[in-house]
């Protein structure tokens, strides 16, 4: 292994960054694990003469024995350099581009090495794309944006995702003791922690995800600024939030990742509500549900089974939304209305720091309006719910209140069952069974009553 790391004084009298380089026969890494549209790339930009590398969470998965679910890489070479040898090419970003090589499903990102500073001069020397600095007549003098790998390489974020692995000669390159962390399962951030979270406070939740994700022990201090920079959470832009939360929540490790984020101060600046909800004595089997639901969803993620979002934000939001739905007046409106006034009320105040899209919002709100009429299940009226849109996604969500204490295990059972019979048989099923009371009727002969009051018809109980 080449040892020669730190900075050492260049011809010029700058500093020269020097890369722990180690070789294929000390790393377990190999080609065959790598996919074979990057190893393409890989090999195309070596040969038309350019530095390329496999870089960040893929190298780290590899070293570690896991599968990557992407294959990232960079380069020295610019991306219409990248276009000009891909014609399955295309460049996306404004500033700064970034080449996506697509393989029919799979895409494989190239990017440009970055430099460590990319302020552009405040003059008129910048072109549309805002990344190079030109002279009078047009001719480059200096791209602001694009630099070496050694410059790259502080752009990252952590020691574990700061990892080259250099298709020249199969060996890594390791500028940071990223390897050493790697296997040593310990997350640390490169440069000095609080200046980090300062320039982005989203590295406060890739830390959360990361560390439950790979059980990886945040480095004492990576962890130590988190509590007190977590204010700086609350003036993120509330869509990169909700990207954030996703990857946090569908990445396999959701019920770590939701104790960790507890543990460090996060969980109020993304769920400013939940907290309340699940301290308030009134909602019993609530801390059960939320962890219930992030565990389920851990399942099916493992499993490769599909997910939601919908689901994921009724299970986190729901201990806030049954608190506030305890506080509408049941004389002016049904439980039903309740449920869905209180989801209204808390999704607008969850919106402001994570932004949920409507085409997620609105079907959790039906689901959420759906619990009561589990309750009823007498009267042909009750199978009508079996045929909702919603329904299944509402069964899960009832059995999750029944695995936490709130629903009594009867009604999960006879909703289970239900399902099971042909249609004859339900209805006899519900047929044979003793009428409920109607709590949802009463609001509404109440308010037929003040219509009637009003309008000077007599009441039915004057008749």
């Amino acid at each position: 292994m080449n040892k020669s790391t730190g900075f050492n004084a260049d011809a010029n009298g700058g500093d020269e960054l020097l890369p722990t380089v180690v070789p294929r026969a000390e790393h377990p890494i190999s080609r065959a694990h790598i996919s074979p549209n990057a190893l393409k790339v890989l090999y195309r930009l070596k040969d038309a003469g350019y530095q390329a590398f496999l870089v960040g969470g893929a190298v780290r998965d590899l070293l570690l024995g896991l599968e990557p679910k992407d294959f990232d890489i960079a380069t020295n070479a610019h991306p219409e350099q990248v276009k000009q040898l891909f014609r399955n090419c295309r460049l996306i970003g404004r500033r700064f581009h970034l080449a996506h090589v697509r393989f029919g499903m799979e895409i494989i990102e190239v990017a440009t090495f970055r430099a460590a500073h990319t302020q552009i001069d405040e003059d008129n020397s910048v072109d549309e794309a805002g990344h190079r600095v030109l002279d009078a007549g047009g001719r480059i003098l200096r791209d602001n944006l694009y630099g070496t790998i050694e410059e790259d390489v502080w752009r990252r974020d952590f020691t574990a995702n700061g990892l080259y692995y250099n298709i020249e000669d199969f060996s890594i390159w390791d500028y940071v003791g990223g390897v050493a962390d790697a296997n040593a399962r310990v997350l640390r951030l490169i440069g000095d922690p609080e200046t980090r979270y300062r320039e982005d406070p989203v590295r406060m939740l890739r830390a959360m995800r990361f560390a439950a994700k790979l059980d990886f022990t945040l480095h004492p201090d990576t962890a130590a600024p988190i509590r007190s920079l977590a204010r700086m959470l609350d003036s993120v832009p509330p869509a990169r939030l909700f990207d954030e939360v996703l990857k946090m929540f569908f990445s396999g490790s959701a019920l770590k990742s939701f104790d960790m984020l507890q543990n460090h101060g996060l969980l109020a600046h993304l769920f400013p509500d939940l907290g309340a909800g699940l301290a308030d004595p009134a909602n019993t089997g609530a801390a059960d549900l939320v962890r219930l639901g992030l565990d389920g969803t851990d399942q099916r993620v493992r499993a490769d089974k599909p997910v939601t979002p919908m689901f994921l934000f009724a299970v986190l939001l729901w201990p806030a939304i049954k608190s506030r739905a305890r506080r509408e007046s049941p004389a002016v409106m049904t439980e039903i209305q309740a449920l869905q006034t209180a989801c209204d009320t808390v999704t607008a105040r969850q919106m402001s720091r994570v932004a949920i899209p409507k085409r997620f919002t609105l079907p959790m709100r039906e689901l959420i309006g759906l619990q009561p009429r589990f309750d009823k299940r007498d009267g042909r009226r009750a199978l009508r719910l079996l045929d909702h849109p919603r329904f299944r996604a509402a069964y899960d969500f009832l059995l999750l209140r029944v695995a936490a204490g709130e629903v009594s295990p009867e009604v999960g059972e006879w909703w289970t069952q239900i399902q099971t019979l042909p249609p004859e048989e339900r209805v006899g099923q519900v047929e044979a069974l003793p009428p409920t009371t109607d709590s949802e009727a009463a609001p509404k002969k109440r308010r037929r009553r003040r219509r009637r009051s009003r309008s000077g018809s007599p009441s039915p109980a004057a008749t």
